[in-house]
């Protein structure tokens, strides 16, 4: 899996993720391969947990969107986003949309934080929208993210050191999470 964070502090949104690709036991540090778990849609940076397959097919499918269309500077913004992609990622990219059975919506089985000027964003399988005060963090090793992060969150000067304090823990607990850290920081616009 993965650990990414993104954090709000200071006048700066960052968004951060680890290096490392697993496929069941077998590990792929970073060295092998360009282990990218952040890419860069717009203005904004995006980061993703789950099945490999994901990165490529989300980049894309938010590539296909006319600029007009590809708006993620608010919670609203960010559902109509992905709510637009749906479709292509089950027709063009095939995605079985199945998990359960008394699901209440048909799954995008994508799970991604999003940072950007106006700020932090996570988004979640049903197209579940959050927009985060100070942080926050998925995949594998999100538990010990959160908990530095918390722990952190007074006496880091800056979203970008927050942000790497996060993903050092899970990288240091979760197995499925290794460095090096990545980190993209952006200056948030006219608040904090």
């Amino acid at each position: 899996m993965t650990t990414v964070v993104v954090v709000r502090k200071a006048g700066q949104v960052a968004i951060a993720g680890d290096s490392l690709v697993t496929f069941g036991d077998t590990r792929l540090p970073h060295g092998y391969e360009n282990n990218e778990k952040l890419f860069k849609v717009g203005d904004s940076w995006v980061g993703m947990a789950g099945t490999t397959a994901h990165f490529p097919v989300l980049r894309r499918a938010l590539a296909w969107l006319p600029p007009e269309e590809l708006k993620l500077h608010s919670r609203d913004e960010v559902f109509d986003t992905f709510l637009k992609i749906h479709p292509k990622l089950k027709e063009v990219f095939y995605l079985n949309t199945k998990e359960e059975d008394a699901d209440p919506y048909e799954s995008s089985q994508l799970t991604a934080l999003i940072a950007n000027a106006s700020g932090i964003y996570g988004v979640y399988s049903y197209r579940e929208v959050f927009e985060f005060d100070r942080f926050w963090a998925i995949g594998s090793g999100r538990a010990f993210a959160l908990g530095a992060m918390y722990t952190a969150f007074d006496r880091a000067k800056t979203a970008r050191e927050l942000a790497e304090i996060g993903v050092k823990a899970g990288c240091e607990f979760d197995k499925n999470s290794d460095g090096p850290v990545k980190v993209q920081t952006i200056k948030l616009k006219g608040k904090d």
